[in-house]
């Protein structure tokens, strides 16, 4: 996949994570892409990791979006907001 594709998948990952978590996340539309490409690549690690997926083999939309979740979750914890 190319760069506009990864960019295009990033930010419908991120934006359904942000949907999915509960509370206000401030963040723009470019944060919302790297949410989401961040997700997909945690997704990637661990699945890897787990035996999930080949090297190389992206992981899924699913595992994406629950990779954003998590890393947003994190995030909010650190910045210690009080939306999660």
């Amino acid at each position: 996949m190319g760069l506009i594709g990864t960019i295009i998948v990033g930010l419908i990952v991120g934006a359904i994570a942000r949907f999915v978590l509960p509370g206000e996340q401030k963040m723009g539309w470019i944060l919302t892409g790297a949410l989401g490409i961040g997700g997909s690549l945690l997704a990637g690690f661990v699945g890897q990791a787990l035996g999930w997926y080949q090297a190389g083999q992206g992981a899924g939309w699913i595992a994406s979006v629950l990779g954003a979740v998590l890393l947003l979750f994190v995030v909010g914890k650190l910045r210690g907001s009080s939306s999660s």
